[in-house]
């Protein structure tokens, strides 16, 4: 399953971990869990924290039963007590980034085949012509929206899957 929303990434990643330890660890703890966000974190509306609570969810950060949410304390593979890395360890969080996040993969592996960095423009442009979206209008063109393309990739900067680079971006080097 591929998921849409896609919040304004946060300036670290104490942001997501200060969310996903504000989850409730099991069902049923908290009522409503959009509220509870609201509640006890900076999110000021249900609609952020909805935004909010399904990116945890695709980044396996958050579980989704009897419909609520409640934190996830499993490694990637969805067994529990099988965690080899934790919740909050980035490429964990970046492999999920690409595997779950609706055009996280398709922005990265623009990047990736990119000669120098490019704009947020340049991976709009890539992506309508490589047809990458799967959101189509009815002219059968791809639709790209460049804010939600500008969000994916300062969270794949924050994730270490990219990096800045002047007024662009570019694949991150990769780290030993």
């Amino acid at each position: 399953m591929r998921f849409k929303p896609v919040p304004e990434p946060p300036a670290d990643l104490e942001t997501v971990e200060t969310l996903y330890r504000t989850l409730p660890p099991t069902v049923g703890d908290v009522d409503d869990c959009c509220g509870h966000l609201v509640d006890e974190t900076p999110l000021e509306d249900r609609e952020a924290a909805a935004t909010w609570l399904t990116f945890l969810h695709a980044l396996e950060l958050a579980a989704a039963e009897s419909g609520s949410f409640h934190r996830r304390e499993t490694g990637s593979s969805g067994d529990a007590g099988d965690a080899v890395e934790g919740p909050l360890e980035r490429g964990r969080l970046g492999r999920a980034f690409r595997t779950r996040v609706d055009g996280a993969d398709a922005v990265c592996t623009t990047l990736e085949t990119a000669d120098e960095p490019l704009t947020v423009a340049e991976v709009v442009d890539e992506r309508r012509e490589d047809g990458s979206s799967d959101d189509r209008r009815r002219s059968g063109r791809p639709r790209v929206d460049p804010e939600r393309t500008e969000r994916l990739l300062e969270w794949a900067v924050l994730l270490g899957l990219a990096e800045r680079a002047g007024d662009g971006y570019r694949a991150a080097l990769a780290r030993e």
